[in-house]
């Protein structure tokens, strides 16, 4: 696997006294051609998964088991968590490696785009028209520039039910 570490800071210049406590930083990521933020805080690693273990009886959003430089790390569909129809590709998937509650989890999207500053004037309230597993997978909603950001909540993204 090819892994590509996150940079420990991603500070930007800024003007003595312009600083906001509430500003959160966050990746930008697409799956099924819908862009999605994810806190900068929750990322490890970024890399391209090669091999997949499948797991029998496990959710559907639960792609199979992973080797990352030695852990054995959980794959988990963005696309199927968000209820996105699969991508059939033959190049490798990419995936950022997460820690949620002590367990290791590679979170498989489609690309990745930049690193980007949340300004919490642009954040505007849940729509009631989203779809029910959307909002229990989204912490909140930014108006940007050319699109509408979902911010993922990494509790519910990671929270499995478990099955009898």
């Amino acid at each position: 696997m090819n892994a590509h570490p996150i940079p420990a800071s991603t500070d930007t210049i800024r003007e003595p006294g312009f600083h906001f406590d509430s500003e959160e930083h966050c990746f930008i990521v697409f799956a099924g051609g819908e862009a999605f933020g994810l806190p900068v805080d929750r990322v490890q690693t970024i890399f391209q998964m090669e091999a997949v273990t499948a797991v029998p009886l496990g959710p559907r959003e639960i792609l199979g088991l992973v080797n990352l430089r030695g852990k054995i790390v959980t794959a988990v569909s963005l696309r199927r968590r968000l209820q996105i129809s699969d991508l059939i590709s033959k190049k490798p998937r990419l995936a950022i490696g997460m820690e949620h509650r002590g367990e290791n989890f590679a979170l498989v999207i489609d690309e990745v785009g930049d690193v980007i500053v949340l300004d919490p004037e642009r954040r505007i309230p849940m729509p009631p028209h989203l779809d029910p597993q959307r909002t229990k997978l989204t912490e909140s909603i930014y108006r940007l520039d050319s699109q509408i950001l979902s911010l993922l909540n990494m509790e519910s993204i990671f929270d499995f039910q478990r099955r009898n």
